[in-house]
């Protein structure tokens, strides 16, 4: 019996052929953990994609990493999408790498960094374009799922709060195929319906559960609404897509509704409060208006006028008196330095002086006799006296020694 013999390269040759007609092969994804990464100066990079049951080899060239968004790096959970082949020379097969994504949440995240850098580079995270929150509404739209916490959290926080406000819900998805259009549908209505306020929120969860708010679509519905918007996703710690975009972030559905929610209470308080001071400003007023009207009739009666001629007549007889008394004072000071002016012109008085015995002695030619020089013998002079004078003759001038 004739047998057929191959050769090893007929073999491995043959096993690519198959290889290669099999199209599941030729266009596989395939999911595990990465291990033996090498990235090659060439610019290739190997690696061993490996689960619980197998390991398999892998090899992505340099012209197909353009699409990879990540440093690939020993334990990654990733998914290869290639063709598996036979590299015939050693009769080894493994897959051609021409697409890798992180596996799960960590691929999200990547789609989650990627999109946040572009609207942030849009300007849709800008605090200028985000809304004022109104502090005091009538109508609060939710969109949330119709059960769960989230809404229960809700409707509690604002009953307490204020049972007055009403609440709008929108049931939406908020996780699955489809949850993206059913919130941005319930924004979109609730905008329509014209209520103050929007919460868009559910509660918490991994990233792919609250996925459907890190979508485009739902971030720019919250963006375009002209009515604020709240958002309230998950837990404190989670942030999605939605929370960069809304008008304000709340860390829980809870926070948003004492955000959105006034408290009755305490605007009544308030109101309260600033009905006191109120009052206590219009005391305040009222006092000091009535002062200045004091102030003002005061300053009236001293402006009238009446006031006025009175005060002018106050000061003309004021000052008639200090005329008065100046001028007593004036006389009296004239009178004394008169005395003073005619004791001393009595003294100096010519009659005085003849009273005392004196005379007062004319010479031929009518004028004073001062000296015996002025005379001779045989000149007529006057001699006049107190009572007279005396008309004589000189018989003799003897000057003293």
């Amino acid at each position: 019996m004739n047998k057929n013999v191959y050769s090893v390269g007929q073999v491995n040759n043959y096993i690519k052929n198959m290889f290669a007609q099999d199209f599941m092969l030729h266009h596989i994804s395939i999911k595990g953990e990465v291990s033996n990464c090498k990235y090659h100066s060439s610019g290739h990079i190997y690696f061993t994609i490996k689960d619980a049951q197998g390991t398999m080899n892998a090899i992505m060239f340099a012209r197909n990493r353009r699409g990879l968004k990540f440093t690939m790096k020993e334990g990654d959970k990733v998914v290869v999408t290639g063709s598996v082949e036979v590299y015939e020379r050693d009769g080894k097969y493994q897959i051609y790498a021409r697409e890798i994504e992180l596996d799960g949440a960590g691929n999200l995240y990547l789609k989650f960094e990627a999109l946040k850098r572009e609207l942030e580079e849009m300007g849709m995270f800008a605090q200028e374009y985000k809304l004022p929150i109104p502090k005091y509404i009538r109508t609060l739209g939710i969109v949330t799922a119709p059960t769960g916490a989230a809404i229960q959290d809700i409707r509690n926080i604002a009953s307490r709060r204020n049972p007055g406000v009403q609440l709008i819900l929108y049931p939406a998805l908020v996780q699955g195929d489809g949850a993206a259009e059913s919130v941005v549908n319930g924004i979109r209505a609730l905008e329509q319906l014209g209520v103050d306020t929007i919460i868009v929120g559910r509660g918490g969860g991994s990233i792919e559960d609250l996925w459907a708010f890190n979508e485009e679509i739902v971030a720019r519905a919250i963006f375009e609404c002209r009515i604020p918007v709240i958002s309230a996703v998950g837990h404190e710690t989670d942030w999605t897509i939605a929370d960069f975009v809304a008008d304000l972030r709340a860390p829980t559905p809870s926070a948003a509704a004492e955000l959105a929610v006034f408290d009755r209470r305490q605007a009544a308080a308030e109101i309260q409060s600033k009905m006191q001071r109120m009052e206590q400003l219009l005391r305040q007023k009222i006092a000091f208006s009535r002062q200045k009207l004091l102030h003002d009739q005061t300053r009236l009666r001293y402006l009238s006028p009446m006031n006025q001629l009175n005060e002018k007549r106050r000061r003309t007889l004021e000052y008639e008196e200090k005329l008065s008394a100046q001028m007593e004072r004036q006389i009296k000071d004239k009178k004394h330095k008169l005395m003073l002016l005619a004791g001393t012109l009595d003294a100096y008085s010519p009659m005085k002086k003849l009273g005392n015995g004196y005379a007062y002695v004319e010479g031929p030619e009518g004028k004073a006799l001062l000296h015996s020089d002025d005379v001779k013998t045989s000149d007529a002079i006057a001699v006049h006296l107190l009572d007279g004078t005396v008309k004589a003759v000189v018989s003799e001038v003897v000057k003293n020694e």
